[in-house]
């Protein structure tokens, strides 16, 4: 929502409603939208905003008002999948305040007798020290202070950790040693990354598998879902491989991926939960890439088509 020419929250809803797309995520509370999407069904993952964290940590009255404001009142209406404490800020000068306000969260949800609103964070990849091989993933030793204990947290809640998956950026960053049809979900099996006993045909499934032995390495008994939070391509800006035809590619393979149920090569059958970002080009973001991963134009055109059905139940 980074842009001064987006429509009103109930257009919006519209178009996901008729495109098939059953969940949404805000990465910041905001009491317009949170009000629009009462009764329309979406499921909703909800965010603070990183600026909030230390009081959130901090401040056990300020996460009460925080739920009493962004909660509370939509609770009955809203399908809150998720509160995330924070978006990619481990590791990094906020990370040691994301457990204790997922905490300070958790308990002001109960004390308001909301139920069934698991509390969670969003990480970047960056958290990896190690991500190749999979099987050899690791949390970097800057990370894994921070989100070892919060992991631990998630695995006795059965609560998922929030991922956000971007093979593009490794694409672009190194294009002359990433295949781009193994960014982009389309290569064969010819062309697959050999890992102990399995094969990678692309990149998405690697970076999950990759954290999801990340967390096996931390987490003593239990277990932790990875959804992929954000996930997508950008259609234009001027940056390595950014196109509409491959923006276009990558988010429908992905769709499609998921939508199978086939799981990753770590985990076969069981499915992938992702969110794609994102809804709309977004003019105030940065000039450059990060003002074309929408999947729509503002005056809710398509920038180009995507096959939600695909997806199956959860998109």
């Amino acid at each position: 929502m980074i842009a001064n020419n987006l429509p009103s929250p109930d257009k919006v809803i519209a178009l996901c409603r008729s495109k098939g797309i059953t969940d949404v995520r805000l990465f910041h509370p905001n009491t317009t939208v949170l009000a629009a999407l009462q009764g329309s069904g979406l499921g909703v993952v909800l965010g603070t905003l990183n600026e909030d964290l230390s009081r959130l940590a901090s401040d056990a009255s300020f996460a009460a008002s925080w739920v009493q404001s962004y909660v509370q009142p939509f609770a009955a209406a809203v399908r809150f999948r998720y509160i995330a404490a924070g978006n990619e800020v481990i590791p990094g000068d906020l990370a040691t305040l994301v457990l204790p306000a997922m905490r300070n969260l958790e308990s002001a949800l109960r004390a308001a007798g909301i139920a069934g609103v698991p509390v969670t964070t969003a990480v970047s990849t960056s958290v990896l020290g190690t991500s190749y091989p999979p099987s050899q993933g690791a949390f970097s030793e800057s990370a894994l202070a921070s989100v070892g204990p919060i992991v631990s947290f998630l695995a006795s809640r059965s609560t998922p950790l929030l991922v956000n998956v971007y093979p593009y950026f490794a694409y672009a960053d190194d294009p002359s040693s990433v295949q781009l049809d193994y960014a982009l979900l389309q290569s064969t099996s010819a062309a697959a990354v050999k890992d102990g006993g399995v094969e990678y045909t692309n990149m998405f499934d690697a970076i999950v598998d990759a954290v999801y032995a990340a967390v096996a390495r931390v987490v003593v008994s239990g277990d932790v879902e990875v959804v992929v939070s954000e996930t997508g391509w950008p259609s234009g800006g001027g940056g390595e491989g950014a196109s509409v035809g491959n923006a276009a590619a990558y988010v429908n393979n992905v769709v499609r991926h998921v939508g199978s149920g086939r799981g990753t090569p770590r985990r076969p059958g069981k499915a992938v939960e992702a969110f794609i970002f994102a809804v709309f080009n977004e003019n105030q973001k940065p000039e450059g890439v990060e003002q074309h991963f929408g999947l729509f134009q503002p005056d809710m055109t398509e920038v180009y088509h995507v096959d939600f059905t695909a997806a199956g139940p959860s998109s």
